[in-house]
């Protein structure tokens, strides 16, 4: 229930090494210096590096403070011969306030060393995992509450280290000793009704030197010690580079972003006519930002700070018209803010202008589009906070139909089945004594089988009709409605074998099949797919179910029997159905070639005859000849018969008569008619000419 950044403990070196200058130097005569003559300037003065770890751990909790102001807890430990506690892990005392005024009693360290092996900061490490497993407020509320499940109360936490190492070895002897603290504590907490177990701690050791120095201690990324304790260890120069050490740190820590607030308004101090466009740094929790990064609108700049220290930080635009706190806006999240640089006069101003009561609207930078305002600064009670303004549709507004289909794209959900399923799947109140209802668990609690119904009614559910066959068949409905039930019956069987003979007899008959085209080009899939399709998806319903009882079971062999027995013979149907669709492609395609050569050959017939001078016959044929096409013989004697050009029902009556004389013997009296008509009795006038012969008189010979 707490996790690693519920408790943090500060251990801070207060030892003679702690004394020295950090040699980084203050000049405090900035502004009389070279400018008043006669007066000699002051020199410049350097801290101490016991001045730079306060300070840059006082910073660490300002931020900490400002953004989470409960719930996260910190406690300071000064090791020097001894651990002196500087506040507690109450409420009270988790304030800038408090820190400041226990700091102040601890004075600084002394100078005057014995200068041996250092080990003085062994104290603070103990005294630290002793105060880890004390409870927090929040922990021990937590474990009266759960009494007998008070084991499920986590007690996590974290040891920072601010110090001044000589070697390597001494941080490894701090670790060993930090390692055999967790185990000694962890037995005493585990017999004790005050203490808790550690069950994980992170150890982070920062060494502190002189700026003009260098390290003699390697940094080491976090690796595992014990299966309790891991380490890390960082190497940091003394002044503005280990506040700003410290800042990433708390990013870290506590899941924090950074968000660069650019193009701000400000008037100049020496110039009050004249304004200039600032940047300010702020810090708030990361999931200030999550939409944006589950959505990539915004990219993630990574730009190097002043002091050497990488960071990623999101970029927000001033948006010039602001509003005030009357207005309502729609916010998705709520954030409490904290600049980096506090100090600063950007920051400054900024803090001021928020704390009158404006409110400022921040927009997302894009390269291309119309500006989105995704973000506000307003104060509230005295704190500032970031509201994350909701981009989209609103959902206080209306929400759309569902027969309009969400974003546009899918319309034909299964509406009234998505109802019936719901009625079917309804919860009611069990009174206690109802038949099958037991406390003592002997049976199966009523909430128990309406979750097994309900996984039962949704292992195959399709949600859009144009995905699913078998749920719009209306022979289907008597299955797939018995089929979802725990155990079938004999007579719930034959009905579901009934089902399945009934759709074997349907692809006999080639009855069409409710496939929805929606979406796609052409008339869909053949009716052989068709059913192909509805098979594979019946069986993937019944098996889904075939380990319910014996009876699914059954149900499930008699589908792939029937699948089995009918794979011949529609393959033999459909290679026939092949063959039979590949001759008419051929015949088709035979008369579309007939009919081309036709027309080709008409077209060549049609030439222009000007270039052949025809009172000549002696004249020479064309110089571009054309090509005629292939004649069979009878077409080319026809043809013979036939100068000049021919017309089309010239041709197409010669190609039929061809046709006609290769398949049986030419009816004679067409083969002899003259013009169009043709001689019903060829020889009736010879008969008659042999009557009238017969009749006349004979003459006498002389």
């Amino acid at each position: 229930m707490f996790g690693m950044s519920h408790k943090t403990v500060y251990v801070l070196d207060h030892s003679s090494r702690m004394a020295v200058s950090s040699k980084q130097s203050l000049d405090l005569d900035v502004f009389t210096k070279g400018r008043v003559p006669g007066i000699i300037p002051l020199a410049p003065i350097s801290k101490s590096l016991w001045t730079c770890v306060v300070e840059s751990s006082m910073e660490y909790c300002r931020i900490l403070y400002d953004i989470f102001p409960t719930k996260k807890l910190v406690r300071f430990l000064v090791s020097d011969s001894r651990a002196r506690h500087l506040n507690r892990w109450s409420e009270e005392d988790q304030s800038l306030q408090h820190l400041a005024a226990a700091m102040a009693a601890v004075g600084p360290p002394d100078a005057i060393g014995d200068g041996g092996e250092y080990v003085g900061v062994a104290h603070g490490l103990l005294a630290a995992v002793e105060v880890l497993c004390q409870c927090s407020e929040m922990q021990h509320s937590a474990r009266t509450r759960l009494l007998e499940r008070a084991d499920r109360v986590g007690n996590r936490g974290r040891v920072v280290c601010l110090m001044s190492a000589r070697s390597d070895n001494s941080i490894r002897m701090l670790e060993e000793t930090v390692v055999g603290a967790l185990q000694e504590n962890n037995k005493l907490a585990a017999g004790s009704d005050s203490l808790m177990q550690i069950q994980s701690c992170e150890l982070v050791f920062i060494n502190v030197f002189p700026v003009s120095d260098d390290s003699t201690i390697v940094e080491r990324a976090r690796r595992e010690i014990s299966p309790v304790l891991s380490s890390e260890v960082h190497s940091v120069r003394a002044g503005r580079y280990l506040s700003a050490k410290l800042t990433t740190l708390v990013q870290q820590h506590f899941d924090l972003a950074f968000t660069t607030i650019t193009n701000i308004p400000m008037k100049e101090e020496q110039h009050a006519n004249t304004s200039a466009n600032y940047d300010v740094e702020l810090l708030h929790h990361r999931e200030a930002h999550a939409e944006l990064f589950k959505i990539g609108d915004v990219s993630l700049m990574s730009s190097n700070s002043k002091d050497g220290m990488t960071k990623d930080t999101v970029t927000l635009k001033w948006c010039t018209p602001r509003t005030n706190n009357v207005e309502l806006h729609y916010c998705t999240g709520v954030y409490r803010i904290s600049p980096v640089d506090v100090n600063s006069r950007p920051s400054s101003c900024l803090t001021n202008f928020l704390l009158n009561g404006r409110s400022v609207m921040l927009e997302q930078p894009r390269k291309s589009g119309t500006k989105v305002v995704g973000h506000m600064l307003c104060s509230h009670g005295g704190e500032i906070f970031l509201h994350v303004l909701s981009s989209s549709r609103s959902t206080l507004e209306d929400p759309p139909s569902i027969s309009e289909g969400c974003g546009g794209r899918v319309t034909d959900y299964r509406i009234t089945d998505f109802g019936e399923f719901m009625k079917e799947n309804r919860l009611a109140p069990a009174p206690v004594g109802e038949e099958g209802y037991s406390c003592r668990g002997d049976a199966e609690l009523p909430l128990e089988r309406a979750k097994a119904q309900l996984e039962r009614h949704t292992r195959y559910w399709p949600m859009i009709i144009s995905q699913t066959t078998i749920f719009n068949m209306q022979a289907v409905v008597p299955l797939a409605n018995l089929v979802v039930k725990e155990a079938l019956a004999d007579d719930e069987v034959l009905e579901c074998q009934k089902a399945i003979y009934h759709i074997v007899d349907m692809e006999r008959k080639s009855d069409p099949l409710p496939i929805s085209t929606a979406g796609s080009r052409g008339k869909g899939p053949k009716r052989d797919e068709q059913y192909r399709l509805m098979w594979n998806e019946l069986e993937s319903l019944v098996r889904a179910h075939s380990s319910n009882s014996s009876g699914h079971a059954r149900v499930l062999d008699c589908l792939l029997a029937c699948r089995s027995s009918r794979l011949p013979d529609d393959d033999e149907r459909r290679k026939g159905k092949r063959r039979k669709e590949d001759r008419e492609e051929r015949a088709n395609r035979e008369v579309e070639a007939e009919a081309e050569r036709f027309r080709s050959g008409n077209d060549r017939d049609k030439e222009p005859e000007s270039e052949v001078i025809k009172d000549s016959p002696d004249s020479p044929e064309p110089v571009t000849a054309v090509k005629r096409p292939r004649l069979m013989p009878e077409e080319s004697k026809i043809l013979d018969k036939r100068k000049g050009p021919m017309s089309l029902l010239e041709l197409w009556t010669s190609q039929i008569n061809a046709a006609n004389s290769r398949k049986h013997q030419e009816f004679i009296g067409r083969l002899n008619s003259t013009g169009n008509r043709a001689e019903l009795y060829q020889h009736l006038m010879d008969d008659m000419s042999e009557n009238a012969d017969s009749k006349a008189p004979k003459q006498e010979r002389v």
